[in-house]
This record gives structure tokens, sequence and C-alpha cells, in this order.
């Protein structure tokens, strides 16, 4: 719980929206100690975030784009200083750091700040400042350091900018939460009414299939106008991964999906890497160098949780059997074949086995469990998801099975729907000892409105107790006893304004592995 008590009503009519700005710009701020940067329009329409949360430090991030979807971001074609405050207290009367950075034109104007020497589990508010217009104001929160009795997070992914609103966001922005966990699916790359909906789409992307730097710049852009998003990074520090659509449906390592000369698709990844890096709340040092970015890291809350948020894309082998929906294949069991790469998964397993904390969370972007289509004698499976590379599953369930890693929880995304699964040792017997749990969460938006309705192919996988097609979010509530996961529903999307109720919740009991009925 943060140290000082603060109204979240009061702080939701400053923070997250362009109104804030109008606010916050009465207070004053600290002398610049630049001159102006003499560029026309108010910088901020993209909206502030942080991430990345230790007990002394977060990142603080917002870009500079008075004309968020025009070349450059209708800022000039050179470097920009840009203050950044940090401070106890919503009206900055306490304030415990301050600084410049340079927003560069390389980096699209981008501001990645990290104020050091912050207390632990502490909440903080920030604010930026560049050519005489105040940014409106953040809430953020460290990290907690030694016995930490609770804490609360959200994960979230997929959201298709032209399927429905990102009405969800407005509704986790308003929870009483530590965390948000992103875990893929941020952007998608299609051009205008290439993936539609049933009934249309409800919203149009502002270009064609992105394939350069200046096109994901503008598709990250787009995404980030949205009110209810600006309202959920202004709310909360969150930790973010990607998964294909940040740059190309189904890619693998090197591999495109289709159709790609290797060394176009080369290009492409690298500008995809460089959009997410300069849009989201990552750290200086995970700047992408050469053809790749550091996105696999560990988070830690104390004795409580261990965050290992994963990377499945970047080192994974091209998916066995052609890719999709296939029949079972010899290639998905070659041992030569990954998900991680060797030396993440190297990573991995060391952190599992030496971490302190209660619960150890894996946020990752595949499902991880079992999941046969086929509800008769036969097997199908999918093989963008570990089904397709059952020997690096096997090897991460049997290290934990083995090394006696204590309370794992997989949150996991992609799917657009909810799902609730336990782990075993081995699927094919539901006796199966349970090593742990997966948590699916549904999409912010993609695929439109969604419904009840739950997968055909359910009864054949009985270690998966759950399924729903609603839109959504997951909040996951950890103490030393338990974690509680509540799937958050809203009926719709394709209009806004949509309630959100709880679908389902289920409880794991720490010692106990295995999904309970909340």
């Amino acid at each position: 719980m943060s140290k000082e008590g603060v109204s979240r009503r009061r702080f939701l009519t400053v923070a997250g929206t362009a109104t804030g700005a109008v606010v916050v710009s009465q207070i004053p701020f600290a002398k610049a100690r630049t001159a102006p940067a003499r560029f026309l329009g108010y910088p901020f329409t993209l909206g502030i975030a942080s991430g990345d949360p230790t007990p002394d430090s977060v990142v603080l991030w917002t870009r500079l784009a008075p004309a968020p979807l025009a070349g450059n971001g209708g800022m000039p074609d050179r470097d920009i200083p840009v203050e950044w405050e940090i401070a106890k207290d919503e009206q900055f009367s306490n304030v415990v750091a301050r600084g410049e950075e340079i927003a560069t034109y390389a980096d699209a104007h981008s501001v990645h700040a990290e104020p050091r020497g912050l207390e632990p589990g502490y909440e903080y508010f920030y604010r930026f400042r560049a050519n005489g217009e105040i940014s409106p104001v953040g809430r953020t929160k460290t990290a907690p350091a030694g016995a930490v009795s609770a804490l609360a997070f959200a994960f979230a992914s997929c959201q298709q900018y032209e399927h429905g609103y990102f009405t969800a966001y407005k509704h986790m922005a308003q929870e009483d939460l530590d965390l948000v966990i992103h875990t893929g699916d941020y952007i998608y790359e299609y051009d205008t009414n290439s993936y539609t909906v049933s009934g249309g789409n409800v919203r149009a992307n502002s270009n064609h299939e992105i394939v350069n730097l200046a096109d994901y710049r503008e598709r990250h852009a787009q995404y980030k106008t949205d009110p209810d998003l600006q309202a959920a990074h202004a709310a909360f520090p969150w930790l973010v991964t990607f998964d294909d659509h940040e740059v190309d449906n189904n890619w693998a390592g090197e591999i495109p999906e289709e159709g790609m000369p290797k060394d176009f698709f080369a290009r492409r990844r690298r500008a995809g890497f460089k959009a997410y890096w300069e849009h989201m709340p990552l750290r200086k040092a995970q700047r992408p160098t050469g053809n790749g970015i550091q996105i696999f890291k560990r988070n830690t809350y104390g004795d409580l949780a261990s965050f290992h948020v994963m990377d499945t894309r970047q080192f994974r082998s091209d998916q066995a059997c052609n890719d999709g929906t296939k029949a079972n294949c010899d290639d998905r069991l070659n041992p030569a074949r990954t998900i991680m790469g060797a030396a993440q998964e190297q990573w991995l397993y060391d952190g599992l086995q030496n971490s302190q904390a209660k619960w150890q969370i894996l946020a990752q972007q595949v499902f991880m469990a079992q999941q046969d289509y086929d509800n008769g004698p036969g097997e199908t499976f999918n093989m963008d998801a570990w089904d397709g590379y059952r020997v690096s599953r096997d090897k991460l369930l049997d290290f934990i099975d083995t090394r006696k890693i204590a309370n794992p929880i997989v949150i996991t995304g992609d799917v657009h729907a909810n799902w609730a699964a336990d782990l075993l040792q081995d699927f094919s017997n539901p006796a199966s000892k349970i090593l742990g749990s997966e948590l699916v969460c549904t999409s912010i938006s993609t695929s439109g409105d969604g419904s009840d309705a739950t997968s055909a192919w359910l009864p054949g996988n009985p270690h998966i107790k759950y399924n729903n097609q609603r839109r959504g979010y997951v909040r996951v509530s950890l103490d030393q006893q338990q974690a509680r996961a509540d799937f958050r529903t809203v009926p719709y999307v394709k209009r806004p304004g949509a309630p959100i109720a709880t679908h389902k919740s289920f409880i794991v009991e720490a010692g106990n592995p295995g999904l309970k009925g909340a």
C-alpha cells in the first residue's frame, strides 16, 4: 500500500488526459535550464508512462509529438531538451528528483528518464516540460524490498485498434494496482481492413501495412492517442514484452511468416524493435543494438514475487510442420528446436532456482499448457504455441518439478480469449502431478465484441478449467498464502462505454498447486 494516501478520484482528474495538462500547467515547475525548444503545438499528445520498477528506480517515458500522425510527429529535425520531475505528492511540493533529458531526432524525440535513489514500495508522481508546455501528471510506484505482504497487478494483451475501443483500459486505470504487465500485440501491423471482424471494423488504421521505421512510428503513435490506453499508462508502472504483431504475424527468430525475402524482413524487424523501444517505458540500456533488443528481464517484489518477463519470439526456431494448427508431426518433437533460445533458457532457470520469493510469475506470450484441438483419438496442435515446441516445454516443466520451484504461475496473451489451465507433469494423463497454473488473458479489443461461447475442444483438455470469449484483462492479487485471479470482462468493444464485471475467479494456494474456484 502507498505510504501517503492519495484520493484516487482526485488523482484521475489530473492524470491520463489532455485536460490534465490544463490543471498542472498552473503549478510552478522548476526553473528552466535551457532555452525554449521553439516548435508549435502541445507536445504531449501521446501521453506519458512509467515502467520497469525496481526498489530505487522507475523509467519515466514520453514522446514529443505535437502532430502525432504527421512525419516526425510534427517535430523539427533537431534534438530537444525535456525536463522531468518526480515528487511524493501530486502538487509537486515535495520534489525528490528532477533532471533533463535530450529528446533526439534519431529516437523520434522519445524520452526515457531513469531517476535513481527512490524509496522502495513508494508511490510517486511525475511530469515533463518541453517548450514551455507541461505534460499530464502520472502516478508510479517503485517495487518494494524485503518482506512484502501483498500486491496486485493486471495483465493484458492484443489491442487491435480497428476492432474496437480500449474501454477495458479505462476500467483498469480505476483499479487499485501496483503494476500492469503487457504480454504482447501492443500494435497490429496490418493495413486498413485486411483484418476485419464480423460487421466490419469500427476504427481505421492510419496507413498501409507497416514495414519501415516511419510506418511503425506512426502506428505506435496512433495507438498511443487512445485516451483509455493513456489513462492506464499514467496510472501505474508497466512491464512489457512483445509478441508477433509488433513486427509481423507469426514471425520466428530471423524468419518471417511468408513471402518476404530474409534481408527485407531483417530490416523490417529492426524497424519494429526500434519503434517499440521508442514508444515503451523501457530503459536506455534496452535500446536496440545491431539486429536485436534486450526484452527478457526480471523484476523482484521483495519476498513475495519474482516477475520473469520472457521473449518467445526473437530467439525461437521456425514453427514446426509449416506453422498453423496441424495434426501431430515429428518436427515438433525435434530436440534441436527451441522457443526461448539457449541463453534465455539458462537465464530463466537460474532466476527460478535462485529466487527467494513466494511466487514465480512467468510473463510470456503464447499458450504454454497443452491444447489439443481434436476431441477424438487424434491430436491437433497450434504450432505457434508451446505445443509446437514440446521439448522446450518438457524441459521447463521438468526443471520446475525436479528443482522444486515453488508456486509458478504463467501469464499469457495471444489467443483473444480467457483461459485458465493447470500445468501437468504429463498432459496425456489427467491425473498427472500438477506443477503450476497458467492464466491466459483475452484481448483488449482484437476480434471485436466477443461472446460467452466456449471452445469446442474444451472437453478434450481436462486440465483446462475455464474458457471465455469476452474482452478485458486479468487482475491478480498476491499475498503470502494465495494468489487470486479475477477475469475482468466487458460485454462489447465495438462502441465505447461498456461496463466491466468479474466473469470468473480462481485461487491458487501457496504450496498447493492447482486452480480452485473462488
